[in-house]
């Protein structure tokens, strides 16, 4: 396991439809077959290669389980950026939807400021709901295209376009998830329905 290509570790092609009983069922044997507790009498490098190789897995794992993830970690395999957990290279989010969200963050402003009245309070958990249901469906656009991703490559098609339209939708989405984490800590709620729990 001399990669660290997350589809390799499993003996997966680089695509976004994953068999998901049959990766849960390969990171069991991984994870069994790699885990420390069963290098214990080896030397310490074989030890600490284990160790390794067993982080790997996990990582692996997390990536390619969510279909997000997936999505995200495959168009940074694609571009050649970093794609360890927490690497910094983040889209920009789209133009439009900066503007749109100006009266959000003026409103977190104020909120911030001037302290929330109930009112106020309304208004942030409606527009946290609205955003919420947004996010959801830029998650479902992402999820509902990767079957035509899959089908480009196996036609050996050219996918510079479906490329350039996963990359804004993700941007658009880790933007949306931005603004609702913002608005969670105006308003001292915790309503966080990330699938994983790193920001984007």
């Amino acid at each position: 396991m001399a990669t660290d290509d997350y589809f390799t570790v499993f003996g997966l092609p680089r695509k976004l439809a994953v068999d998901e009983e049959a990766l849960r069922r390969r990171f069991y044997e991984l994870s069994r077959a790699h885990h420390p507790d069963f290098h214990q009498g080896a030397s310490e490098a074989a030890q600490a290669a284990a160790l390794a190789r067993s982080a790997l897995v996990n990582r692996a794992y997390r990536a390619l389980r969510d279909p997000i993830a997936r999505v995200e970690y495959l168009i940074a395999l694609e571009e050649g950026r970093d794609t360890r957990e927490g690497a910094e290279a983040r889209p920009k989010a789209p133009r439009d939807l900066l503007e749109e969200m100006l009266e959000v963050q003026e409103a977190l402003e104020e909120a911030r400021s001037g302290g929330l009245d109930e009112g106020a309070r309304e208004r942030l958990r409606a527009e946290r709901e609205r955003l919420a249901a947004r996010k959801r469906a830029e998650e479902e656009a992402l999820s509902g295209r990767a079957g035509e991703w899959d089908a480009a490559l196996d036609a050996g098609g050219d996918r510079t376009a479906l490329l350039g339209w996963f990359k804004e939708r993700l941007a658009t989405r880790a933007y949306l998830r931005t603004v609702i984490d913002d608005l969670n800590e105006a308003l001292g709620e915790e309503q966080d329905q990330h699938v994983s729990h790193r920001r984007h």
